[in-house]
C-alpha cells in the first residue's frame, strides 16, 4: 500500500491531496495559485508546504510513509515552482511518465517532488497551436484507462477539447476561455444585473435557445438579447443564465457536433459539464456525463496513474 501527496496547481487555485490505494482520502483546498508564484515563489512553496504538513497531521502520517508528493497544472510554468517545457502532442500516460521531473525546491524541504509536465500542440496554422498544464493529468485521472479516439470536454475558467487516437494519447486539442468570459461578461458589464452565477437549475428550452440564437446570429448578438430577455420579456433568473450560458457554449457545440469523434467524455465543473451534455443531446454522439465525484477526484488519480507508470519502465 503506498501512500501519495499531490499537488494539483493552478493559476488561482491549488488542491493538495492523499491518494492511497487508488482512493482520494482527502483534499486541502487553497485559494492562491501560481499567480502568487509568479510575485513570490517562497511564499508560493511554503504554503504549499503547510498544506502537506497539514494532511499528514490529519492522518497521523510522516515525511517517511510518503511514497512520492507528485505535482502537475500551472506549478510546472514560468509562475509555478519550477518551469518545465512542454510535450508536444501526440502524447500519452507512457511519454508522461518517461518525462517526469524529479526535483527538490525552496520552501518544501522535506520531498523531491515528481513533477508531470504539460502538453503543447505545435504547426504552421495558428489554429493548430495550443497549450494545456493540468489538463493532460486529469484526463488520465477521469476514467480507468484512457477512451481511444474520443473527444474528451473539459469545461472550466479555460475550456478544453481533447482528442485522443487509437492508442489512447492526447493527439490534438482547443481551449476556449469559456468560465473566464462568464464571469467577465457577468460581473464587468451591462449584463451584470441580468445574470445570476449562483442560479443552480438550467431551463432546456432557453439553454438550447441561446445556443441556436448564437449560432445563428453570433455570440456578440446573442449576448444582449439576454438584456432585451431581461428587461423587455421578463424572464426568470434561471431562463436568463440559461440563455446566456448556452450562447456562451455555442461555438464550442458545434465543434463537438461537427468532429468525427463518435464518443464524448464530459468532465469539469458541474454547471458546464451539464449544459454541454444537454446541449449534445441530440448530436448522434454517445455522451458521457462524468459524475462529479470522478471529476473532483480525477487530478489527483491522473497524477498517480502517471507516477506509477514510470515506476514499470
Amino acid at each position: 500500500m503506498a501512500d501519495y501527496i499531490t499537488i494539483d496547481g493552478g493559476t488561482s487555485n491549488t488542491r493538495v491531496s492523499l491518494v492511497r490505494s487508488g482512493e482520494v482520502l482527502y483534499t486541502e483546498k487553497l485559494n492562491f495559485g501560481a499567480r502568487v508564484g509568479a510575485a513570490d515563489k517562497i511564499a508560493y512553496a511554503q504554503g504549499i508546504n503547510t498544506a502537506i504538513c497539514r494532511v499528514l497531521e490529519r492522518f497521523s502520517l510522516t515525511k517517511k510513509d510518503i511514497s512520492r508528493v507528485i505535482a502537475s497544472g500551472m506549478i510546472t510554468s514560468e509562475g509555478g515552482l519550477i518551469e518545465l517545457s512542454h510535450l508536444i502532442a501526440p502524447t500519452g500516460i507512457a511519454r508522461l511518465a518517461e518525462n517526469i521531473h524529479l526535483s527538490t525546491v525552496d520552501g518544501i524541504p522535506d520531498f523531491e517532488i515528481a513533477f508531470i509536465r504539460g502538453v503543447k500542440t505545435v504547426g504552421d496554422d495558428l489554429a493548430d497551436i495550443d497549450m494545456m498544464r493540468g489538463e493532460e493529468t486529469e484526463l488520465y485521472g477521469l476514467t480507468d484507462k484512457p477512451v481511444p479516439d474520443a473527444l474528451y470536454v473539459l469545461p472550466g475558467s479555460h475550456s478544453k477539447l481533447i482528442y485522443t487516437d487509437e492508442q489512447g494519447r492526447i493527439n490534438r486539442f482547443s481551449t476556449e476561455l469559456t468560465g473566464e468570459m462568464i464571469h467577465a461578461l457577468s460581473s464587468e458589464t451591462i449584463l451584470s444585473g441580468s445574470i445570476d452565477l449562483k442560479c443552480s437549475e438550467l431551463c432546456t428550452e432557453f439553454l438550447i435557445s441561446g445556443c441556436d440564437y448564437a449560432a445563428k446570429h453570433g455570440i456578440n448578438a446573442a449576448l444582449f438579447k439576454v438584456r432585451i430577455l431581461d428587461k423587455v420579456k421578463g424572464a426568470s433568473k434561471n431562463e436568463l443564465y440559461s440563455f446566456f450560458l448556452g450562447a456562451i457554449l455555442s461555438f464550442e457545440i458545434e465543434n463537438i457536433k461537427n468532429s468525427t469523434a463518435t464518443t464524448v467524455l464530459i468532465g469539469g465543473k458541474r454547471a458546464l459539464k451539464h449544459a454541454t451534455s444537454v446541449l449534445l443531446s441530440s448530436s448522434g454522439k454517445k455522451i458521457i456525463e462524468i459524475d462529479d465525484d470522478a471529476v473532483d477526484h480525477a487530478p489527483a488519480l491522473g497524477a498517480v496513474r502517471i507516477y506509477e507508470s514510470s515506476l514499470k519502465n
